[in-house]
This record gives structure tokens, sequence and C-alpha cells, in this order.
């Protein structure tokens, strides 16, 4: 069919739109995939605490962690200090298996999307635990808290983390450019918020229960980490307990609290640099400490650290 005037134009136009498309199409875009450059930091930087909490659930189920199970996802970063086997009842240990290998999903997922770093150094030692329990409740415990000592204790110290990683990637999503990482994001920020779910409705069924031999109940412990990770975080309350003022709860109508929303129920949200001041122990995004003993890894959390 022969070509027209009109159409002609039109083709002439198409091509030179092609060649004159947006950076974000061509130079802006990440050579690891198809994705905004912008992205890639704001994907990267959650393996922080995708490495803690893979590594914590691994060595609290199994005994052992990525080196074993997943060595390649490691990109040859150390393995973590003081991580072992908890004394979990079978209900537990079932579960917290079954976070282990979704925490081994999603660093799969995240490195297929971008090319991300080396496993930070983790401190995963009873003693480190320890040292921010001590923070949270305002003394030395003694015994030291143990949080491989029992079911109980284990999920303790799994309230700690998770529900971090959770409010970042609330944080992450506004800012990301692609549908793609806008989907990855969602996924993981899905599952994420289905394990904190599972640990605070477990936690919540023991709320009265006290935590021997210390005299603190379950719901105390985690009154006293949340109030922690809003004074470490510096940008007001991004975190409840189990148990809140009634004027705090759900529509004002209730205390008790198994997930955590601000004043319309919706999640919080966190930046990076809220949470490396959280996971930092030290209230500081320059001043690496913790559970991460040398800093985290990837260009937003080494940018604090020069």
């Amino acid at each position: 069919m022969a070509l027209t005037a009109s159409s002609t134009t039109t083709i002439t136009t198409l091509l030179i739109s092609i060649l004159f498309l947006p950076k974000f199409y061509s130079s802006e875009l990440d050579s690891h995939t198809s994705i905004a450059k912008a992205d890639v930091d704001l994907l990267e930087f959650p393996l922080n605490l995708e490495f803690f909490e893979a590594e914590f659930f691994l060595y609290g189920a199994l005994g052992y962690g990525l080196d074993k199970v997943a060595p390649n996802l490691t990109q040859g970063g150390p393995t973590p200090i003081g991580a072992k086997k908890a004394n979990l009842d079978p209900f537990t240990k079932d579960v917290i298996e079954q976070f282990a290998y979704q925490e081994v999903g999603h660093l799969r997922a995240i490195q297929k999307v971008v090319k991300g770093f080396p496993r930070p150094l983790l401190d995963l030692s009873k003693e480190s635990f320890a040292k921010v329990v001590d923070a949270a409740v305002g003394k030395k415990l003694s015994p030291p808290f143990d949080p491989y000592y029992s079911g109980v204790h284990y999920l303790l110290a799994s309230y700690l983390i998770p529900y971090v990683g959770l409010t970042g990637y609330v944080g992450t999503i506004p800012k990301l450019q692609a549908p793609t990482s806008r989907r990855l994001v969602a996924g993981l920020l899905g599952v994420e918020s289905g394990q904190d779910a599972v640990i605070r409705a477990y936690l919540y069924e023991h709320a009265h229960e006290v935590v021997k031999p210390y005299g603190i109940t379950v719901a105390q412990f985690s009154n006293y980490f949340s109030d922690l990770r809003n004074k470490l975080g510096h940008e007001g309350v991004k975190d409840e307990g189990l148990w809140v003022r009634k004027s705090e709860g759900a529509e004002g109508k209730i205390k008790g609290n198994a997930l955590a929303g601000d004043a319309d129920s919706v999640a919080y949200d966190r930046t990076a640099e809220e949470i490396l001041r959280v996971v930092y122990g030290s209230g500081d995004e320059h001043k690496p400490g913790g559970f991460y003993p040398k800093g985290g890894n990837g260009n937003i959390a080494r940018s604090h650290l020069h």
C-alpha cells in the first residue's frame, strides 16, 4: 500500500521521538537491569536488613546460615558473629524456618533486579542482643538477655528487626520511579508485614506472660523495644508495642495493639537514615555499631560513613 503524505509525516515524527527519548529511558537506566538508576540505591539498601533476617532466622531454626544454604547470595561477605541455633519448640521452629527460607527468596529477588553488595558484617551474638535489651529496659538485666534461650526469648528478639524493615519499605515505595521497582518492593512489603503480624500475634497471645527471671511481661518488653526504636529514630512515634493507651489504639477505642499503625491504622514509614540510627543502636546514621559493627553496605549506608 502506498504511503500518503500524512502517513509519511507520522512515521517521521515517531522516528524523531524515538531518537530523542528522555534520559530516563536511556542513560538513566541501570546497566544491570531496565530500571531507573535513581531506584538502584533504594532497592539495594534493604539488603542490609534482609541479610540480618535471613541469617538470624536460618541460624535460629537450623543452626547454620547463608554460607551453607545460598552462599552465592552473600557475594563473599563475612560470616555473622555469634549466631547459633535457638532452643525452639516444634511450632516456633517450623514458623521461623519458613521465615528463613522466605528471606533467602527476598535476597534473591532483589539481586535479580539490582547487583547488590556483599553481606555486611553482622553481630548476632547473645551479647549484642543483650546490649540492645538493656538499653531498652533502662538497666542491666541479670542474667543477660539471651535470644537463643527459648521460643519466647527468640520471638521477642525477632520483634526487633522485621518491623523496622517493614517501615523502610513503606517509606521507599513513594520514592521509586519504575513500575518494576514498585512491584518488587510492594511484594517484599507484603511478606515482611505478614512475618511481623505472625510474630506480634504470637507475642500478643502471651502478652501477660512473665519472662523469667526478669519479672517483665512480654507486653512490657514489646513496649520497651518500641520506645527505644522511637528514641533512636529521632522522628517521633513510628513504633508501638502490644498494648497502648486507649486513646492511641485503633479509632481511640481499644488498648490492644496486635498490629501497629498511625491514627488511621496506616503503617508507619521510615527513611534509610532512621533505620540506620535504629539498627546501629547509636541514634546516629554516621556511627555504626550494634548489629552492624562496621556499618551497612551499599551507597546509602556507606555515604554516611565518610
